[in-house]
Parts: C-alpha cells; structure tokens; sequence
C-alpha cells in the first residue's frame, strides 16, 4: 500500500510540474554580457509612466547572434536593465534599479509569446517577479507588432 502511495504522490509531482509555466530565470551576472545599447525615456514619451527612465540593453553570447543575423537562435538572453534617471546639477545619472527585465528564446518551451519567455524582477531582486502568468499580456502584446525583428525593440548600433 506504502508504494502504491508513493507512486502515485510521485506520479501527481510530475503531472503539476509539467503543467506549471515554464519559469524564465533571473540573469546572473548579466551586466557582464555584451552591451547592446542605452537610451533614456523622459516625462512626456508616452511609455513614461511605465519605463521612464534610463535603459541598458545586454545580450549574452547567443544574442549577439540573433542581433548580428535576422533570428535569434535558442538560448538567446536579452536583458532591458532599467533605471531611475535622476536630473541635477544638468547631468543625467542612474538613480535606484526599477526592474530588470528579461526575455529568454526557447521556441518550444514558449511558443505562445513567439518563442521568448519574459520576466521582470522588481528592484532587481530575483526573488521579486513581476510578470509571472501575465507575459502574453504584460509584455508579448507590445513585442508582437515587431515580428520581423524577431519581437525585439533593439538594434545594435553601427
């Protein structure tokens, strides 16, 4: 009886972690990564209330790839590193870490977001997810219109 139990505690284990969500993981080390570019939004752009702020984009190695060539093969970690802008003194510098934004390809594992998985992690805490379940809506809506690009914003500059 004690195995019948166990097989079917075991069984149920694996059935619930299947079904769960694909997790996307937080970037250790990612300010390591290749920096692709930065870019500051201001009051008045209309993503302010959302993303104003100073932006760094990084890309590990197998993003270079994609950013090099027309797809981004699987693998690929981009990381949209977003910071509190602060104005004094007539100088732009970087205040505190607002999130740390991270879209991971993995064509099977996602294939309803276009085969990136997306995650935020408030403050830059990986213990501080802000995005979960919500990818389709919360982030996959806007890079959709950008399928040619590969659902990326980013471009590496000349």
């Amino acid at each position: 009886m004690k195995a019948k139990i166990l097989a079917v505690l075991g069984v149920t284990a694996a059935t619930a972690a299947l079904a769960a969500e694909p997790v996307v993981p937080y970037p250790e080390g990612y300010r390591d990564w290749h920096h692709v570019k930065s870019m500051v939004i201001e009051e008045g752009h209309p993503l302010f209330a959302s993303f104003g702020g100073i932006h760094h984009i990084y890309a590990n190695d197998k993003a270079m790839k994609g950013y090099r060539g027309k797809n981004f093969p699987d693998g690929s970690v981009i990381i949209f590193d977003l910071l509190e802008a602060v104005h004094d003194g007539n100088a732009v510098t970087e205040g505190s870490r607002k999130v740390v934004g991270v879209m991971r390809k993995d064509a099977k594992q996602f294939k309803a977001t276009g085969g990136w998985g997306f995650e935020g992690f408030g403050g830059g805490d990986p213990a501080k997810r802000v995005v979960g379940a919500n990818a389709a809506s919360a982030c996959f809506a806007c890079h959709q219109p950008k399928k040619a690009q590969d659902y990326t914003f980013s471009r590496l500059r000349d």
